[in-house]
């Protein structure tokens, strides 16, 4: 049986996001009814129960790891049961938990070879010891097992693929014209199977459209889940916190025509999951009139802790 752990729901700076002082935030921050607090944006997955891969490492890693007692050392002095990390892109909230992961632990980090290169020239991710952590390059649109560093496989069979989205904020060159030099292979999608099951869900953080692949990949699968980052396109704006829409940063918006509700309406997944949650995004009140409308249409919301068995 897979078994994933939302390790961090929310997307870059959790929530409540600590200079945010919007109505969410606020809400969050004073422990309303129906409200909790979410770190940033990582699962980790496992088909064994002893080795686990982490997808994506938020700067929140360290307090998930202590948060969860499936991430927990177990065997000798020194011990962890995460096998290593699979990253979606290069942004902030997905890579600077690598960082906490230095501590001379055998790890497998695999990603595409653009999200490669940017942590090979940023050398400060040379604190992540060679000797003692693998980094991969991922394919697209191959399958393969994923291997933990000493090369055995852990069960976990993926197949990423490049979804619509742009580079990460911190990357960004204006000179490039307006999609800022974003590239194929900056934003993916994870198809993630059990090798000896062949139970599947889909892991996507991060999307800026629905297109026509897309849709043909994910439509009839049993577990998509997909990037719930804000409520509407202009939710910054209108929330007086910032001035990009969805659309600029490289997400969808959940509602309105060209929402992600309306766009999985005819897909039959059977469960539909947001999770990478913007702190202005009202989905996050249980009790919001967004909530309610989300619920209607099938899908939840997604919590840290929160524990799903495909």
């Amino acid at each position: 049986m897979l078994k994933i752990l939302i390790l961090g729901s929310a997307a870059g700076g959790g929530s409540p996001q600590w200079n945010c002082n919007s109505d969410v935030s606020k809400a969050v921050r004073s422990k309303e009814n129906g409200t909790s607090p979410r770190t940033q944006s990582s699962i980790a997955v496992t088909a064994n129960d002893s080795e686990w891969f982490l997808f994506n490492a938020s700067p929140d890693l360290g307090s998930q790891i202590l948060a969860n007692r499936q991430m927990h050392p177990k065997k000798n002095l020194r011990h962890s049961p995460i096998s290593g990390v699979v990253l979606t892109n290069g942004d902030v909230d997905h890579v600077a938990g690598l960082l906490t992961l230095r501590e001379r632990q055998n790890l497998a980090v695999y990603a595409h070879q653009r999200v490669h290169s940017v942590l090979k020239e940023n050398s400060i991710f040379n604190v992540l010891n060679p000797d003692y952590v693998d980094r991969r390059e991922m394919k697209m649109n191959r399958k393969f097992e994923l291997k933990n560093k000493n090369g055995h496989g852990v069960g976990l069979e993926i197949e990423a693929f490049e979804v619509p989205g742009k580079i990460a904020l911190w990357l960004e060159d204006e000179s490039k014209g307006q999609d800022f030099g974003t590239e194929d292979g900056d934003t993916i999608g994870l198809k993630i199977s059990s090798i000896n099951e062949k139970e599947s869900f889909y892991y996507i953080p991060a999307c800026a459209k629905m297109t026509n692949d897309l849709a043909s990949r994910i439509k009839g699968s049993s577990i998509v889940l997909f990037d719930g980052t804000l409520w509407t396109n202009d939710e910054m704006a209108s929330s007086k916190v910032g001035e990009k829409t969805g659309q600029r940063m490289g997400h969808m918006n959940n509602s309105g025509d060209d929402g992600s509700i309306e766009a999985f309406k005819n897909l039959d997944v059977k469960r539909k999951i947001f999770i990478h949650i913007n702190t202005t995004n009202p989905i996050l009140l249980e009790n919001s009139k967004e909530r309610k409308i989300v619920e209607e249409n099938g899908w939840e919301v997604s919590y840290d802790g929160m524990e799903i068995n495909v």
